[in-house]
């Protein structure tokens, strides 16, 4: 029962760090600025066409 507590600490003390966080992190914040690109875009072009 100890062991249990004590590998609850550990991991509560010091996550483990997976080694695609950066990569994950980049990857998401490139699709957010892809996304924002295209709904301006979509926006702009939706405008020149109104009038």
């Amino acid at each position: 029962m100890d062991t249990i507590f004590d590998d609850l600490n550990a991991a509560l003390r010091a996550p483990r760090v997976d080694a695609w966080t950066t990569l994950r992190a980049v990857a998401v914040d490139f699709a957010g600025k892809l996304m924002g690109l295209a709904i301006g875009l979509g926006v702009g072009i939706g405008m020149a066409l109104a009038g």
